[in-house]
């Protein structure tokens, strides 16, 4: 059974001081819902992504929440999802099980959270528990620690020199703060270039945790993002454009990142392999990818996982221009978590939005010349949880 998106909403990605958690739920929920143009009393299932909820706001039990959306949501069962930065795939792919299932026919889908309620210790310390405790996040490996230890992997095992590292790494953050320029919803667009920060003073770009420093790092953001999905013939009585989730595949790795390479995104392999099977497609089919970029070694492990080069050359992907805007498979035109901000329950959501927006003519940020598929590459934790998404314009 072919499942689609049907309607989409997504809130601005900052610093919201006026919005609440509450009100964040409701606004990408409600806007999702007008855009389907199905009644509310038509969904049959609710499902809300949240990667700590209680540890930001000391609010658990998220999913009763959305059905402040509207009055004929009372009743509806809710269930609430955590995969830390993937929570918001990890929903989708629940909701997309209800629905081959049989179950429902329509499903709503919201990813949020809100994280500037906690000064930054405090951000870092609910992160940590994303990590495997006893052996990183008690011993205060945090997570720009642990992408570090990818970034030394990745040099180590490929024989580079930090010098060209930091050229790879620069040019990912100014790519992605550019493209968030065109991104209305977007907490951090830069005109700046790889030049500019490579060149910056060590006082305004320090080393968070070597060799990352803070350009390297994404945000921390508050903001939300909605999809609903729908049986295929179901949303075709109601729209003519939709939007196919032709694959939304998953694979998970040990959680302790010492059980794993730190030179690659391992299972995030294994999940692109299966998402090109079930689509029937391979890379060089791909028009975009927004890829999950939480520090810009991510973004570079991400091309190699995606097929886009060969591993260890990932580099070439910038050399030769092809993640660019007007390249061959740009990557992160929305900004990425880099730019466009990371609430880090609300991601992979926004993703699903954004490669939605995408293919029907009406992105966030830059648009296209008639793109037909995109991909989504989202992890949770260090690469643990491994989501890929596969969105088809349907003909």
């Amino acid at each position: 059974m072919s499942v689609v998106v049907i309607g989409t909403g997504h809130t601005k990605f900052g610093k919201l001081k006026e919005k609440t958690l509450y009100d964040l739920i409701v606004d990408a929920g409600k806007e999702a819902i007008e855009d389907s143009r199905i009644e509310p009393k038509d969904i049959g299932a609710i499902f809300v992504a949240s990667y700590d909820s209680g540890g930001f706001n000391n609010q658990g039990h998220l999913g009763p929440i959305a059905l402040e959306i509207h009055p004929d949501l009372r009743f509806k069962p809710t269930t609430r999802l955590e995969s830390a930065c993937a929570s918001g795939s990890a929903a989708i792919l629940m909701a997309m099980n209800a629905i081959e299932a049989g179950m429902v026919d329509y499903a709503l889908v919201i990813g949020v959270e809100k994280m500037t309620s906690l000064p930054t210790s405090g951000v870092t310390k609910v992160l940590a528990t994303g990590s495997h405790w006893p052996t990183e996040g008690e011993k205060g490996m945090t997570f720009p620690g642990l992408f570090a230890e990818y970034a030394k992997g990745y040099m180590a095992h490929h024989g580079y020199s930090l010098d060209e590292l930091r050229v790879s790494l620069a040019k990912i953050s100014a790519k992605n703060h550019k493209n968030a320029l065109e991104n209305p919803l977007a907490q951090l667009p830069l005109d700046i270039t790889y030049e500019d920060i490579l060149n910056t003073p060590d006082e305004k770009n320090p080393i968070i945790a070597e060799p990352l420093r803070l350009y390297d790092c994404s945000l921390i953001s508050d903001g939300a993002a909605a999809m609903v999905i729908a049986r295929k013939d179901k949303a075709e009585k109601i729209k003519e454009n939709l939007i196919e989730i032709a694959a939304m595949e998953c694979a998970t790795d040990y959680l302790p990142m010492s059980k794993r390479p730190n030179y690659e995104f391992t299972a995030g392999k294994v999940a692109v392999k299966k998402a090109y099977e079930k689509a029937g497609i391979t890379v060089d089919d791909l028009d975009f990818a927004e890829v999950h970029d939480c520090f810009t070694i991510a973004e570079l492990l991400a091309y190699e996982a995606l097929g886009i080069t060969k591993d260890g050359e990932g580099y070439k992907a910038l050399e030769e221009g092809i993640v660019y805007k007007d390249g061959k498979l740009p990557v992160n035109l929305s900004g990425g978590l880099k730019a466009k901000g990371h609430p880090v329950g609300a991601t992979g959501v926004s993703m699903g939005v954004i490669a939605t927006r995408q293919l029907l003519g009406n992105a966030i940020g830059h648009q296209l010349k008639d793109p037909k598929i995109g991909i989504t590459f989202n992890i949770g934790g260090s690469a643990a949880s491994n989501y890929v998404g596969i969105y088809k314009r349907v003909k």
